[in-house]
């Protein structure tokens, strides 16, 4: 597949989800653009807008298998991964997989879970397979895990552990619709529209075009770009701690998904510029206690975008 064929099939991508995920073309774009860069996405908001709809959209646009996990208090390791037992009729030790085993996994309200179990996703996110009783499974390819969280100061939620914030790609907030299409929203027959949902892109395609991304040009300027604003949020008088090396390699390869979206086979400044901050935000510890929400790291992060100079 070639670069403007790619193009034609995003486009086609994009506007199907358009079809169910209302006014929020930008929101859009980064969902493919992670999935482009073969990452993981985590969307934090309020309940009620749209979180669980674009995770479940993005899967049915894509012909492929899609697992949902209801993460509670009460979910166990075993739940996700996959347990092993003992059949009586083989006399053998079996392995029974997960629902962690699909190419697309919606984990619903993720931080409802336990870290215990929020562990259990470490493996699987950075590695693309599990381990259980000594045996190592791989998991589909490609392999992508959506992920929903309400914010922190809703009851019965637990923080995400920073090894887990730093293998999710982006996160990102849906916000509210403009009235306009919230009446849109209220007037269409949402559960209709989800179901006539149709796939348009295969998965061999999907891997294609996350070859073709690694094959965009990033020149050596752009490089240093993003060290220097990897090194200015370790050096931050507000930040307590910076962004990791995982993180610079991820917005590097994030930036080449993203003009494959964009249909260039080259990477730009403004690609490295308007990844930085769901890329970086959530990866960053303020130094000060109380603005570690999505608000406040969002705008630690603005601060350190606007200190660097973009190469021209």
């Amino acid at each position: 597949m070639d670069y403007k064929n790619s193009y034609l099939k995003i486009a086609l991508l994009k506007d199907n989800l358009g079809r169910v995920i209302k006014g929020k073309p930008e929101i859009i774009e980064l969902a493919v653009t992670a999935l482009l860069a073969r990452g993981h996405l985590l969307i934090e908001d309020v309940p009620g807008v749209g979180k669980t709809t674009l995770a479940h959209g993005l899967a049915k646009c894509i012909n492929c298998t899609f697992h949902r996990i209801q993460f509670t208090s009460d979910l166990l390791p075993s739940d996700v991964i996959g347990v092993t037992i003992f059949n009586q009729a083989a006399r053998t030790f079996e392995f029974r997989p997960g629902p962690i085993f699909a190419n697309v996994v919606l984990a619903d309200e993720i931080n409802r879970a336990t870290p215990k179990t929020q562990s259990a996703l470490l493996e699987a996110m950075s590695d693309r397979q599990v381990s259980v009783d000594k045996s190592t499974y791989k998991l589909p390819r490609p392999f992508m895990l959506l992920a929903t969280q309400n914010p922190l100061e809703y009851s019965g939620t637990f923080p995400l552990p920073e090894s887990q914030l730093d293998r999710f790609t982006m996160c990102i907030r849906m916000g509210y619709p403009d009235e306009a299409h919230e009446r849109e929203i209220i007037q269409s027959t949402s559960e209709l529209l989800m179901h006539n949902l149709t796939p348009v892109v295969s998965l061999e395609e999907v891997e294609e075009m996350q070859e073709l991304a690694e094959k965009v040009v990033v020149e050596e300027d752009l490089v240093s770009y993003i060290l220097a604003i990897a090194n200015a949020t370790r050096n931050h008088k507000g930040i307590k701690l910076g962004v990791s090396p995982r993180a610079t390699t991820t917005l590097y390869r994030t930036a080449q998904a993203l003009a494959i979206v964009s249909g260039r086979h080259y990477c730009i400044p403004d690609d490295i510029k308007r990844l930085s901050s769901p890329i970086f935000a959530h990866r960053i510890i303020p130094m000060e206690h109380g603005i570690e929400d999505f608000e406040g790291t969002q705008a630690l992060m603005e601060d350190v975008i606007n200190s660097i100079t973009v190469p021209v």
